[in-house]
């Protein structure tokens, strides 16, 4: 069970038209939320709207849900992170993920194997950046330092900057019980997508088992607050069926296959093959209504208050609201935490 559930809002990343969530990250933070986090798909990157809201803002917390390990070498994502957590004042969480095989050899142009591996190495360059104990080498296959090749001219090297803090944290975005695993071994937070709050302990409790002290759990909630709850599922729906069947290919998609590990395996299936049959409309209506609700925050104030009963009773720390943008709204979820 969850002590004090901290609030923090995820404003993701663009869709379609440039976003300026300003007043939104503003509100947020004259209400006492925790952080604010950004996204990046194929579109907008994580970096620099945060980069926006961290030169408007003073106090709350500012974090990546999640810059794609892909997207960067190890060296340049810490430097990302040690120049905004800089110009912040130290308010930076790094969220990591390594994304899916389409779009990392699709749009990033690089292999995809052995994800977990290429995660830790990554996280150990990025600490040596931050912790310029010496300069920054590293042996392994996926990121080697000196590159191996080249001109032959390779040099260790420590970052010109001393970082404001030589540990910031990195949450680490996964669905897979290894990879939450490695959250928890090697990381400071997990960030998980679709998460249903009362199977939260059955699915990953074993991997969760090794986490330390202070171990933060920020989910990310579609929350949308209104008296017309069957509008509001269907809204909810349909980010669930692009992420079901756009967002990997056929025979491999965690998203996938976290809603089959859910009890969902059969209508996600369905889901998918009409999202690929280019049958959208139909696609988000093969969502299931209790899997939508039960990963979301919908319906009147009354019914999202019983609701987070089911969140403070579960291992996660941090509620990130996705979806409210007004003030009075956040003001409300507040009140009700």
């Amino acid at each position: 069970m969850t002590a004090d559930l901290k609030l923090g809002i995820n404003v993701g990343y663009w869709q379609r038209h440039p976003e300026d969530r300003t007043d939104t990250v503003l509100a947020a933070e004259r209400l006492g939320y925790d952080s604010v986090f950004t996204a990046e798909a194929y579109g907008s990157d994580a970096f620099t709207p945060l980069a926006w809201y961290a030169a408007r803002t003073s106090t709350i917390k500012l974090g990546t849900a999640v810059a794609q390990l892909s997207a960067r070498t190890p060296a340049a994502t810490a430097m990302h992170a040690l120049t905004l957590d800089a110009l912040s004042g130290g308010r930076v969480i790094l969220g990591v993920g390594a994304s899916g095989p389409q779009v990392v050899e699709g749009w990033y142009g690089v292999p995809f194997p052995k994800p977990l591996a290429r995660t830790r190495e990554y996280l150990d360059i990025m600490r040596q950046v931050w912790r310029r104990e010496k300069p920054v080498t590293s042996e392994g296959p996926h990121y080697p330092l000196p590159f191996p090749g080249g001109a032959g001219l390779g040099k260790p090297l420590k970052p010109i900057v001393h970082p404001v803090r030589p540990e910031i944290p990195v949450y680490l975005g996964a669905e897979g019980p290894k990879n939450v695993a490695l959250a928890a071994e090697i990381t400071q937070g997990w960030l998980p997508l679709f998460v249903d709050p009362e199977q939260v302990e059955t699915l990953f409790g074993a991997s969760l088992a090794g986490r330390p002290e202070g171990f933060e759990i920020a989910a990310t909630v579609t929350t949308i607050v209104t008296d017309d709850v069957a509008s509001a599922l269907e809204f909810a729906k349909i980010p669930l069926a692009f992420y079901i069947g756009g967002m990997g290919a056929k025979n491999r998609n965690f998203h996938l296959d976290l809603i089959g590990r859910l009890g969902y395996a059969e209508q996600a299936a369905r889901v998918q093959e009409l999202f690929l049959a280019g049958r959208r409309d139909e696609a988000i209506k093969a969502v299931p209504d209790g899997l939508a609700d039960a990963i979301s925050l919908l319906g009147p104030i009354g019914r999202i208050r019983e609701r987070l009963a089911l969140w403070r009773d579960s291992p996660v720390t941090t509620l990130l609201v996705a979806g409210v943008q007004d003030e009075p709204t956040l003001r409300a979820i507040r009140d009700l935490v």
